[in-house]
């Protein structure tokens, strides 16, 4: 069972893995597009940043009214 293990450890994991080619599309010769970015459109990007202006407002409103700043 463990004769041949330094021998199969040298060798490849896949033997054909040279024969193997990238995705469509992830070939880094092809420069990126500028109207994606992490693989979001423009509009996601926005619907994004404006969820996370709202949570971040949200938060600090609650730390002012916990801490006692602010009150109704």
């Amino acid at each position: 069972m463990f004769d041949n293990l330094r021998e199969e450890a040298s060798k490849p994991f896949y033997e054909e893995e040279e024969k193997f080619q990238p995705a469509l599309g992830t070939t880094s010769d092809e420069p990126a597009s500028p109207s994606r970015f992490l693989g979001m459109s423009s509009m996601q990007r926005f619907v994004i940043a404006v969820i996370l202006m709202l949570a971040v407002c949200m938060i600090g409103s609650m730390a002012l009214l916990v801490m006692g700043k602010i009150g109704f």
